[in-house]
């Protein structure tokens, strides 16, 4: 049956768990843009002045407002208990230390309990969390917060891989660099079986052996040290 989980808002307005960003004063924006323009030498330019500064305020603007949508539930009626992961969902965000972007594609992925979600909703989930100044290292701690806040899963993993163009147009200039972030939550961080099946289909989209069915219930295994962090 579809539903939304108890307590749980019907549309994502941003209360649970994370506010969305709200573009404060777009004619304030503008003006602060134009003044930094001249700053910088750009204000003689009459074409320039007179429409670049809306341009650049509409751009964030558009950066930072996130699409409301609906988290759909349903219930796991047959009990389904492995990995399910959706993998290469791209995303864009903008780099609050430089205001540049930084792009690339995250995995997703939950072991179920009672639930299972939309498939889509996984990506709109993303892209939420990806509209607002961040960075890598929160962003993909706020996917999985939220996946756990709305669906109260087994298990949960999260993968982002990234270019930072604050890192590969600007200062070292490491063109073709990327950086590599994860979020492991429950089952997924316990268990080194299921830890690793999580990572092989994040990051190259197949299982490295037979899938770890989820027994009812399981202890950490001998290697569950490093789970999570980041990979640069």
């Amino acid at each position: 049956m579809e539903q939304t989980l108890p307590g749980h808002t019907e549309v994502i307005d941003g209360k649970k768990p994370l506010p969305a960003h709200r573009v404060q004063d777009v004619q304030a924006a503008e003006k602060a843009a134009r003044e930094m323009l001249v700053a910088l030498g750009a204000g003689d330019d009459e074409e320039v002045m007179r429409n670049t500064p809306r341009r650049m305020v509409q751009a964030y603007k558009e950066f930072f407002t996130p699409q409301p949508f609906q988290p759909t539930v349903f219930d796991n009626h047959d009990g389904y208990d492995e990995l399910v992961v959706a993998y290469a969902i791209p995303f864009r965000s903008i780099c609050e230390h430089h205001f540049l972007p930084f792009i690339g594609t995250a995995s997703v992925g939950y072991i179920p309990g009672a639930h299972i979600i939309g498939l889509s909703k996984l990506a709109r989930a993303v892209e939420y969390c990806a509209s607002r100044p961040q960075v890598q290292e929160r962003l993909v701690v706020q996917i999985a917060d939220w996946l756990e806040e709305n669906l109260q899963p087994r298990g949960i993993g999260v993968v982002l891989e990234a270019e930072h163009t604050c890192m590969t147009l600007r200062g070292v200039r490491s063109r073709g660099a990327r950086t590599r972030t994860s979020a492991l939550r429950g089952l997924v961080r316990s268990s080194g079986k299921l830890r690793a099946e999580f990572m092989a289909l994040a990051l190259h989209g197949s299982s490295p052996g037979a899938v770890a069915s989820v027994p009812p219930c399981e202890g950490p295994d001998s290697d569950d040290d490093g789970a999570g962090g980041a990979e640069h």
